[in-house]
């Protein structure tokens, strides 16, 4: 297998197919992230969520509606906890387009977010000034998109952003992508290992863009404040953005609730140190386990 490394929405990807990339496939690749990245990243001057969040309007990508209707559910899901209008109280927090990393006040997401966010199959548009993040999300949808880019490339095929990849094939010898999952706490244990075939895993974790005094990217819509009880999440599904918005959701009530209706499995572990899992994850787990309530 061979391994094209390079940076890009701020992570390190790691793209292994059986033989070299061409040119084109690598073309087609780095098209698909400029224009996601182009369309949704809070973090860019130029780019439609930015205007959005200035402005008000509307915005035309083709990832609209399948992102929002699952910002839908998980919001459902999680009483609210999961909002895609959470930019701003990432931004005041100190997680903002410059990376200021200084905290100010709270500030909690409107929870009628769907009736200021309106939304089609193409198009999202706010009448008013907000600002969306997708981090739920998004970058799972990306590497589906990546994946998808690639889909005339013969052989197994692994895109891997961050931490959050997809699997095409079984891996070398027909058994499967063994893949650890890191300790949140120690990066260079693992608390267990799964075995990917035609399937996605994504994680979360605190230890992840995190800064000051327990502040980190994974917030409380309802609260404005970063999640307390959970340290990170894992999920398994047949797509990436799929497992990269269970493994959002875990992290609040009725995340097992939703995984179980998706059919998603997981693992999530405690900030006490405690894994638990879904009743059938076939995933190898070496620290204590308990059952979910």
């Amino acid at each position: 297998m061979v391994i094209w490394r390079f940076e890009a929405i701020g992570t390190r990807w790691e793209i292994e197919s059986a033989d070299e990339l061409s040119a084109d496939s690598r073309g087609a690749v780095d098209a698909v992230i400029e224009r996601f990245d182009r369309e949704w990243s809070r973090f860019r001057s130029d780019s439609d969520v930015t205007r959005l969040a200035r402005e008000g309007g509307m915005l035309a990508s083709p990832d609209a509606g399948a992102m929002l209707d699952a910002y839908r559910e998980l919001s459902d899901a999680t009483a609210g906890a999961v909002n895609p209008l959470v930019g701003e109280s990432l931004e005041a927090l100190g997680y903002d387009a410059d990376y200021s990393l200084t905290a100010a006040e709270p500030v909690i997401a409107p929870a009628e977010w769907t009736e200021r966010v309106r939304w089609t199959t193409g198009t999202a548009a706010v009448a008013h000034p907000a600002l969306i993040d997708v981090g739920a999300l998004g970058k799972g949808r990306l590497v589906d998109l990546v994946r998808d880019a690639l889909s005339g490339v013969a052989g197994d095929l692994i895109v891997d952003a961050g931490g959050d990849l997809s699997v095409r094939g079984a891996g070398a010898d027909g058994a499967g992508v063994r893949i650890g999952l890191e300790h949140p706490f120690d990066p260079s244990r693992a608390i267990g290992v799964a075995t990917i075939r035609d399937q996605a895993l994504c994680a979360s974790a605190i230890n992840r863009r995190a800064w000051g005094d327990g502040l980190h990217h994974v917030l409380d819509a309802r609260t404005g404040l970063p999640v307390r009880t959970w340290a990170a999440t894992w999920a398994i599904a047949p797509d990436a953005m799929t497992a990269d918005a269970v493994a959002t959701a875990l992290f609040f009530d009725g995340g097992p609730e939703l995984a179980a209706r998706w059919g998603v499995e997981w693992v999530r572990m405690s900030t006490d140190g405690r894994a638990q899992r879904s009743p059938g994850c076939p995933v190898e787990i070496f620290t204590p386990t308990r059952s979910p309530r």
